[in-house]
């Protein structure tokens, strides 16, 4: 398998410079980053961002959204259950409670837990790109984006039409343990757009479903999602979204292995928003959105044949308000807006709680010299539990020439202990601890970005401190695991992504992309007695690679990630989607761990084997 990478590699080394043609496919210079106050294009962003975008989505092997990230460079993505059950994200060795998900900038915080962070209503086809911002971001996003933040957009409809998309897969292996029957999994998308003058609509739909790779593995999952745009008047505009997903799947060893052997859960998420985006004059532009969470998490330890004992039900709440302003004037740009947000829980095993929040953005974004940009401000979050608290940040670059940019960053952030850590009581399994208190981080990062024709490379260095990192820890393995701030967990880190286009003629290119990440972590203040779930879980080193090729309508990506934890073996695994198109069809396999690599990403979970889908998608749009 090496060798075959190392193909690779030497195989995008050695057409760097034997073309100079863009390839407009991945050209997303003119993607503008939406951060609440301040809109800007990506080839002016002083931080670490990247794109993934619906060009690259359509030639993956990914059908979910953690299947997508999975390709992210510097995303960990931990799954318990495959192909969308459920699965953890962390950013450059944080943990998965430390980095915040939005979907349209609109945050999906889990505050019962964030396992359940990624059980969104979002099918693939409704994703319009995928933005990775790495790096504190609280005076940009708030609260909980201690590492990072995952920023969704969907797409905008521009025409009436729809699509639709199913597939079928298997390991063609059996469920020796169960009922005999052959491993397999199937799926259907829908989506419908109506677009007038002065409204525009779209629904998406998706059923999928699986009796597993192993003993309880089975899932079903359904999503809804539905988007409303209304232009008022060429300066007004309102956007609408309900979303609603039911995922259930067995969890044979999710949390509590080996005894939950026959546990299963269900998770019902459901989103509303509504946002208006108003243009007062030509220098001010007033933002505001008004957003809805609730969370409905069943877990039963025993499965669904005896619900009278080691059930859990948890039932959140969370309805949040924000503002957004900007202002531009003669020498750059000022930020404001401010943020309520609510949070409560009803739980079997966490009790009845509420927390609010208040936070308070201030920012301003200047060129002082022609090619010096600097974007300055802070976040003053204000909390019932734990009160007032401060975290300002600085971002700046500077064009050294016309394709070479040197940027650098420092950011402070903050997350907030969930429900989970504070009151759990899952005697004998995990108690909560109602001292804990939040971890607070300090990151500074220096990078250089250099982009000219087909070619681009990114590269950074940073180092963080977070403060009062909070784990589940304990003494002996005959007492329950309980959430503490167990210490400082200090990380530096090394990233690089280079992308490259290669048209060998008008109808037949090449693109490679290729990252790479470093991670070395220590803990200061640490009890080094207790034993911990989540200390040493991150990733070391972390390589993405894909190759995709199209000659006319037929289209081949091979996706290579390797895996290295702080501890535990590494791992290869090696994807491959291969699809053609014929008029408004699009026929497509999939090849899932074509090396048949057995590997783990929590505990001791083995995830599938060798995987293959056959799909077909008709698009009328």
């Amino acid at each position: 398998m090496k060798k075959i990478y190392l193909f690779i590699l030497a195989l995008t080394c050695n057409q760097l410079y034997g073309q100079t043609q863009r390839d407009t496919v991945i050209k997303i210079d003119d993607v503008v980053i939406n951060e609440n106050r301040f809109n800007t294009p990506i080839s002016k962003q002083n931080r670490n961002v990247y794109i993934i975008d619906k060009e690259t989505i359509a030639k993956l092997p990914a059908r979910t959204i953690q299947e997508v990230l999975q390709y992210a460079n510097g995303v960990d993505i931990r799954q318990r259950g495959p192909f969308g059950s459920q699965a953890d994200i962390s950013i450059d060795g944080g943990s998965f409670e430390q980095t915040v998900v939005l979907l349209n900038g609109t945050k999906i915080i889990d505050s019962q837990t964030a396992h359940n962070m990624l059980n969104l209503p979002i099918p693939v086809e409704a994703i319009e790109r995928i933005e990775i911002i790495r790096g504190p971001a609280a005076r940009i996003y708030g609260i909980n984006s201690l590492t990072g933040a995952i920023n969704i957009i969907t797409k905008k409809p521009t025409r009436s039409g729809f699509m639709i998309s199913s597939y079928a897969g298997s390991n063609f292996e059996k469920d020796a343990e169960d009922s005999g029957k052959t491993f397999n999994g199937r799926g259907i998308q829908f989506g419908a757009v109506l677009s007038k003058e002065k409204h525009q609509h779209s629904l998406f739909a998706s059923h999928d479903a699986s009796n597993g790779y192993r003993y309880n593995t089975g899932f079903e999952n359904n999503k809804l999602l539905y988007q409303g745009r209304f232009q008022i008047n060429p300066s007004n505009e309102i956007e609408a979204l309900f979303g609603y997903t039911k995922n259930g799947f067995g969890a044979n060893g999710f949390y509590a292995a080996p005894g939950d052997k026959n546990s299963d859960e269900v998770v019902q998420t459901t989103l509303a928003s509504i946002q208006s985006k108003s243009q007062l004059s030509a220098h001010w532009t007033l933002m505001s959105r008004l957003s809805y969470r609730y969370n409905d998490d069943d877990y039963r330890y025993f499965g669904p044949a005896r619900l009278d004992a080691g059930r859990s039900r948890h039932y959140t709440n969370s309805l949040a308000a924000e503002v957004n302003t900007a202002y531009k004037t003669g020498t750059g740009e000022l930020g404001f807006g401010a943020e309520a947000r609510t949070e409560d829980i009803n739980s079997s095993n966490i009790g009845v709680h509420r927390r609010n929040n208040l936070g308070l953005y201030a920012q301003y974004r200047t060129y002082l010299l022609e090619k010096l940009n600097i974007n300055f401000g802070t976040y003053l979050n204000y909390n019932s539990d734990y009160k007032w608290q401060i975290y300002p940040g600085l971002d700046a670059s500077y064009e050294l020439t016309n394709t070479l940019k040197i940027t650098g960053n420092i950011g402070t952030s903050q997350r907030l202990p969930s429900f989970t850590d504070l009151y759990l009581d899952q005697r004998p399994g995990n108690i909560g601890n109602t001292s804990v208190t939040p971890e607070n981080a300090f990151q500074s990062e220096i990078g250089l970005k250099f982009n000219k024709n087909s070619f681009s490379i990114s590269s950074s260095y940073f180092y963080r401190r977070i403060n009062k990192f909070i784990d589940w820890t304990r003494l002996l393995s005959s007492q329950p695991w309980q959430s503490n701030n167990v210490g400082d967990l200090l990380t530096r880190g090394i990233y690089v992504r280079t992308t490259y286009a290669l048209a060998l003629t008008d109808q037949s290119k090449f693109n490679f992309m290729l990252g790479y990440s470093y991670l070395e972590s220590e803990f200061k203040n640490i009890n080094t007695t207790l034993a911990s779930k989540y200390l040493i879980s991150s990733l070391k080193h972390q390589v993405t690679n894909t190759v995709d090729f199209r000659y006319k309508n037929l289209s081949a990506l091979f996706a290579t990630r390797y895996n290295q934890r702080m501890l535990g073996p590494s791992y290869w695994i090696n994807d491959v989607r291969v699809s053609q198109s014929i008029d408004k069809f699009t026929i497509f396999l999939d090849a899932q761990n074509i090396f048949d690599t057995t590997y783990f990403e929590v505990g001791a979970i083995p995830l599938p084997s060798r995987w293959f889908s056959l799909g077909v998608k008709f698009v009328q749009l």
